[in-house]
């Protein structure tokens, strides 16, 4: 008689449910028989790589034979250049989505708590789970995080509060002092993982750029990634920066060539592209204004966002919406599963993308 593998799994995997990604378009494409079809499910930059970084990308295929460098050196090197910190300070990840699993692998035991906010990025969740941890969830206040809640959540067992800023999905930000005020408040043996995916498109006075904290804060982690404003998604890599025993630490339970060859010397491109963030940067600003301006136009909630999406509210269980835009070509992301039922995300594309599913949306409503 075959064993059932589930009754093999440790506890936290026997009910995990997989991370959900965004529809690729080649599947919409099979499955619905469109041609043409525009994504805007997974925040990436439409724009895509800048030019720096697919010249690094062409200049390295001939190198595909060998082994990546498993310890990132000149990409550690050019971030520490860049943010002025010890490359002892950094841990290079498959995407910033691993450091985050990794601080779980390295830090979070099954009697541990784990505390975030209701409505934050998936993963936090799914990693708690993985290592068999307790996860507190943190009601959300106007639809980002409660900060203060989150302070007098923290306990004896918690071991890592994760805070997204801005927060996906909602596209939220805290400020400074608010965050300041938390940090203070942890106790010396919790991690405040503080991450920043979306830090570049963020144009708010009091929006803290937490990097530099870390020589104020030593339980303070801060996770950044090229998947976002550099454009680099299909080749996950971001990084974590820290004081150089955590880094350590995560090193240890990393991957030894967990970050492939093109996303390290591409990274290191973008990170001197300037004039494509600034594109992206300016690009994202004025289609977060053209879908801002219409969805009030069509008497549509949405939450305001800092990144480079927009959360709206249908007035009805999103999937219905989503499945219609889907059979129109257009490819958004429902978000029931962040306990936002009748919401849709919407990634900011190119201007002819946003035109797209304004349209399609107009048929539909």
């Amino acid at each position: 008689m075959v064993t059932d593998p589930l009754s093999l799994a440790v506890p936290g995997v026997r009910n995990l449910r997989p991370y959900e990604p965004g529809k690729p378009i080649e599947e919409l494409e099979r499955e619905y028989g469109i041609k043409n079809a525009v994504k805007l499910a997974s925040n990436e930059n439409p724009l895509g790589p800048g030019p720096a970084a697919l010249a690094a990308i062409r200049d390295w295929l001939p190198e595909l034979g060998r082994y990546p460098d498993g310890n990132g050196f000149a990409l550690k090197g050019a971030l520490a250049d860049k943010f002025a910190v010890a490359p002892e300070q950094l841990t290079l990840g498959n995407g910033s989505n691993e450091v985050l699993e990794l601080i779980a692998r390295a830090f979070v035991l099954p009697e541990n708590e784990v505390v975030f906010s209701e409505h934050a990025f998936a993963v936090y969740a799914l990693v708690t789970q993985a290592v068999g941890a307790t996860a507190r969830v943190i009601p959300a206040r106007d639809w980002g995080h409660d900060l203060e809640a989150m302070a007098r959540a923290i306990n004896a067992r918690t071991r890592v509060v994760f805070i997204a800023n801005p927060n996906n999905p909602s596209g939220t930000w805290v400020p400074r002092q608010e965050l300041e005020q938390l940090l203070q408040a942890a106790p010396a043996d919790v991690l405040v993982v503080v991450d920043e995916a979306y830090f570049e498109y963020v144009d708010e006075r009091e929006y803290p750029n937490t990097i530099p904290w870390v020589q104020r804060f030593p339980n303070l982690v801060v996770t950044r990634t090229f998947s976002k404003v550099h454009g680099l998604a299909g080749l996950r890599v971001g990084f974590g920066v820290s004081r150089p025993g955590i880094a350590d630490l995560l090193n240890r339970v990393r991957e030894p060539f967990n970050v492939n060859s093109l996303a390290l010397t591409a990274a290191q491109a973008a990170l001197g592209d300037d004039a494509h963030v600034s594109k992206s940067v300016a690009m994202n600003r004025a289609g977060m204004a053209q879908l801002s301006q219409a969805l009030t136009d069509m008497g549509l909630a949405y939450i305001p966002s800092v990144g480079n999406f927009i959360c709206v509210d249908v007035g009805r269980p999103g999937t219905e919406i989503y499945e219609q835009l889907l059979r129109q070509g257009v490819i958004v992301r429902p978000i029931a599963n962040y306990g936002m039922p009748n919401h849709l995300r919407v990634t900011v594309g190119l201007t002819e993308e946003n035109q797209r599913f304004l349209e399609a949306l107009r048929k539909i409503l």
